[in-house]
């Protein structure tokens, strides 16, 4: 079931996605999953990961590659492909990309 969250088509991205293949593990004072980063920014990502998420729950994110841990609420949810959307609470790359692009810059 895919479940879109309404977004203004006429809104810029606010950061670069770049393609990736990050290792992630996710959490919740429920369970623990490993999972994928499929594309990321600043901002957040698309993942792939077989967890039981639903839009607005709040995960903490490990990058364990990188050493980061970030605080995000899930904004898309697509169950039937395990692809899930996320927002970081606070935009920054824990995702461990050497040279992001330029409009990394956290604001």
């Amino acid at each position: 079931m895919l479940v879109p969250v309404p977004t203004k088509v006429s809104t810029p991205r606010r950061s670069t996605r770049i393609p990736t293949d990050i290792l992630i593990e996710l959490h919740d004072e429920r369970f623990a999953y490993a999972g994928q980063a499929i594309t990321a920014n600043l901002h957040g990502a698309l993942i792939r990961i077989a967890a039981p998420l639903k839009l607005g729950d709040r995960v903490t994110i490990h990058v364990q590659s990188a050493g980061k841990a970030a605080e995000a609420v899930i904004v898309f949810a697509d169950k039937e492909q395990s692809q899930f959307g996320l927002e970081l609470e606070s935009p920054e790359n824990i995702w461990g990309v050497d040279m992001p692009p330029s409009d990394w810059v956290p604001s």
